[in-house]
This record gives C-alpha cells, sequence and structure tokens, in this order.
C-alpha cells in the first residue's frame, strides 16, 4: 500500500475497522440474561483481519 493513503480510502478503511471491533459489554445481557457468559466477539457483524481477508476499498 502507498505510503500517502487518499483521504476518501483512509475514510472507507477507519469505517472497515470499525466494524471489526468487538460488540458492547451489555449486549452479552441483552441476548442472554445475567446468568450466561459469552465473549462479546460473538455478535461482531464482521470478522475481518488485516492479516486473512482481503476488503475492496
Amino acid at each position: 500500500m502507498a505510503r500517502n493513503k487518499h483521504p476518501s480510502k483512509k475514510k472507507r478503511l477507519i469505517k472497515l475497522s470499525k466494524q471489526t471491533r468487538w460488540a458492547p459489554f451489555w449486549t452479552v445481557f441483552k441476548i442472554y440474561g445475567k446468568g450466561r457468559r459469552v465473549h462479546p466477539s460473538r455478535h461482531t457483524e464482521v470478522k475481518r483481519s488485516w492479516r486473512r481477508g482481503n476488503t475492496k476499498a
């Protein structure tokens, strides 16, 4: 990738990086209740890493 990124491409990459974050912790309680212990990463929409999976940005 180029050293200097175009602002529009940078904006798209920022949006994609936000999609890969874990869901908020309170979503676990909302979905499963207080007793169940589940990792918040289970509820993330897009699981993408910079190592595996390419972006079309």
